[in-house]
């Protein structure tokens, strides 16, 4: 069975699922799985997700009434979703900022048909799209291999992979079972199980050197969990070691390639960066390249040991 795995097919999925139980009264997970093209694992998530529905009238909380359990779906207490939709203006602004986002994104599917919502939209919000028009997203455009990697979505393949490591300054070729695409801060990341590292992973897409569609199908291992975002993309370990930099208008390249935990504008131009390794030999390395582009602040230690790199590279040339 094809999985759905993309963001817009599960939103559509979404949207679809629960007037297609509440039209039949109760339907089973597997015949409900089927009818969708996905697995019964794929749309216990899809339910699970819809318990966190919030029906603002009449009540200020009232939960759709959902059970799937025996095996059998049923809905009620839903009869508030036949109402036309009602968007306030902060809400169009963000759906028309979103939008706008997604249509200009590389390889997006059905771009007309989102140039022609997003004018409907626009229409009839009439002061809110006025706002949304004064904000903007910018969507990093070097995902020259995103066309390889939907496609390996949509036909639910494996993908071989040439990734440059940026904490090891390295490529590394590896095989992914991808399982969604992601854009966060305006950056494309493939999600997927790594084979290599037996464990989900993110992938930065203009760090993918090269990809290819092999003939397996993907294996997601079951339990194999999808990153949790509200803690934010990259979230530290309890062996990461924090080190912060100061850089020069020349050394401001860094934040823009590796994930910073912080950045601080400093004034005429510098940055002071914080970032997390769980291996700060290759912060010793970056702060060699750097040069006078940049310094580490702390952790203290690590400058010291820095500094005595320089100082023996220096003697070599001596």
């Amino acid at each position: 069975m094809k999985s759905t795995s993309t963001s817009a097919d599960r939103l559509t999925r979404l949207l679809a699922l629960v007037p297609y139980v509440v039209s039949r009264e109760t339907v089973g997970l597997t015949e409900a799985a089927e009818a969708f093209g996905i697995t019964e694992r794929q749309l216990r998530d899809d339910l699970n997700l819809l318990w966190c529905l919030e029906l603002r009238s009449p009540d200020p909380y009232c939960p759709i009434d959902l059970s799937y359990e025996g095996g059998e779906i049923t809905v009620s207490e839903a009869e508030s979703i036949s109402r036309p939709l009602r968007l306030g203006a902060d809400e169009a602004a963000a759906l028309l900022v979103a939008l706008r986002m997604l249509a200009e994104l590389p390889g997006a599917a059905e771009r007309d048909a989102l140039t022609r919502l997003i004018a409907k939209l626009e229409a009839a919000a009439g002061e809110a799209a006025a706002a949304a028009r004064q904000l903007s997203v910018d969507v990093d455009r070097r995902t020259g291999s995103l066309g390889v990697v939907q496609r390996a979505l949509r036909e639910d393949r494996r993908l071989r992979i040439t990734y440059y490591v940026a904490g090891r300054d390295e490529n590394t070729v590896r095989q992914v079972d991808p399982m969604r695409v992601l854009v966060v801060d305006g950056r494309t990341y493939l999600e997927g199980w790594c084979r290599r590292a037996e464990a989900v992973r993110l992938f930065r897409m203009d760090q993918i050197l090269e990809a290819e569609v092999l003939e397996f199908p993907a294996e997601v291992p079951a339990g194999a969990e999808r990153r949790d975002l509200d803690g934010g993309l990259f979230q530290a370990s309890a062996s990461d070691v924090r080190v912060t930099l100061e850089l020069t208008p020349s050394g401001r390249w860094v934040a823009d390639y590796y994930p910073c935990e912080r950045v601080e504008e400093l004034g005429e131009g510098r940055l002071r960066v914080v970032l997390l390794t769980s291996d700060p030999r290759w912060v010793r390395s970056l702060a060699l390249r750097l040069g006078e582009q940049g310094r580490v602040v702390e952790p203290a230690e690590l400058g010291g040991r820095i500094r005595q790199d320089a100082e023996r590279a220096l003697a070599l040339y001596a």
